[in-house]
């Protein structure tokens, strides 16, 4: 057996915690709830760190419960299996995601909207209130293993790419979903604001969609590799009298303060723009009423990584197509430093925790 079984069939779990929004990270010993009739335990083979994870053990979206093990990019095997599972069997491999459930009976549960669960109850992969087991904390990839109903987890084939399918399940849907709401097709123009691990997903959905794409980034820095890949224009500024192109989708990754007003100029009339990044709560990104008035015949949306049927949908498609992030491996004791990597723009590529290092 791979597993330690406790009192009351709870799974003994080992990962890498934050004990307070200022400490590095630790060893830390815990428990998950047991495997119920529909749950799948998987052993977990790697980890990404997405931006994410950053704010919420930091305490920049609202103050998180600690100990916090972050980590919502999940990829490994399953080890184990409820009697009621029917959609995995011991030996295949599964992902994880975002959330491991909700109340499965609203509107837009039975849409496959689940992390917009009319109910209030979506349980996020970590630092989340799980109200369907006892309400204790949910603890994340950064870990040795996960207990997750079937409904919740992703199908990934065995030939897949393994360490770089995990990134694919949080910065692969948050970016192919607003793609796939706006309808993007063969001749859409699309802009990407930010160039960063969001911004580069972003860019190559788009392309294999058959989308004209442009770049808006801060500077020069990353033109080459964004025209490698394919983009048709690079901008470092996005002044509407500089750009004479017009959108009919832009798509921001922009974790910093900034006007959205000023990207809506540059959209066609009926376009749309879809905002993915998230600042610092204490960082404010405001729009004001009048500016939308004088802006209308144009839309501007939130869009917030994707339901689960989705979530399989752009793993399917981006394994067909070859679609991934650019990845570097790192062992669990090297989390702080790629943290530090992240907030300081010296990271190039998208840090993927090897879990079987531990």
């Amino acid at each position: 057996m791979q597993y330690k079984i406790l009192e009351n069939n709870r799974i003994a779990s080992k990962g890498y915690a934050m004990l307070s929004k200022d400490a590095k990270f630790t060893a830390f010993e815990f428990s998950r709830h047991a495997i119920g009739d529909n749950d799948i335990l998987i052993k977990i083979l790697y980890a990404g760190i997405c931006h994410s994870d950053i704010h919420t053990a930091r305490s920049e979206w609202g103050e998180a419960t600690y100990p916090c093990v972050p980590g919502h990019e999940i990829a490994g095997e399953v080890i184990a299996v409820g009697k009621n599972v029917s959609k995995f069997k011991v030996g295949d491999y599964a992902g994880v995601g975002c959330m491991v459930n909700s109340c499965g009976e609203c509107d837009t549960c039975k849409r496959s909207q689940e992390q917009f669960c009319e109910n209030g109850k979506t349980i996020f992969t970590y630092n989340s209130c799980d109200v369907f087991h006892g309400n204790e904390n949910t603890y994340g990839g950064y870990s040795n293993n996960i207990v997750v109903s079937e409904k919740f987890a992703i199908c990934v084939p065995k030939n897949a790419p393994m360490h770089k399918v995990a990134p694919l399940l949080c910065a692969g849907i948050t970016t192919y979903s607003p793609l796939k709401f706006s309808k993007i097709k063969e001749g859409s123009s699309v802009a990407i604001a930010g160039f960063g691990g969001l911004g580069m997903m972003a860019v190559k959905y788009a392309i294999k969609m058959g989308a004209k794409v442009s770049v808006f980034a801060r500077n020069e820095n990353k033109k080459a590799d964004a025209l490698a890949m394919g983009v048709s224009s690079f901008y470092t500024s996005c002044d509407k009298n500089a750009v004479k192109e017009r959108f009919d989708l832009i798509i921001s990754t922009i974790p910093t303060p900034y006007n959205p007003a000023i990207y809506l100029d540059l959209l066609k009339f009926g376009g749309e723009m879809a905002i993915v990044g998230l600042p610092p709560v204490e960082d404010k990104v405001n729009i004001g009423i009048n500016e939308l008035v004088h802006k209308a015949g144009k839309k501007i949306y939130g869009s917030l990584i994707g339901g689960i049927a989705e979530t399989q949908e752009m793993l399917d498609f981006s394994l067909k197509h070859e679609i991934y992030p650019e990845t570097e491996l790192i062992t669990p004791q090297e989390i702080d430093k790629a943290y530090e990597n992240l907030t300081s723009g010296k990271a190039k590529f998208r840090y993927v925790i090897d879990m079987t290092k531990e």
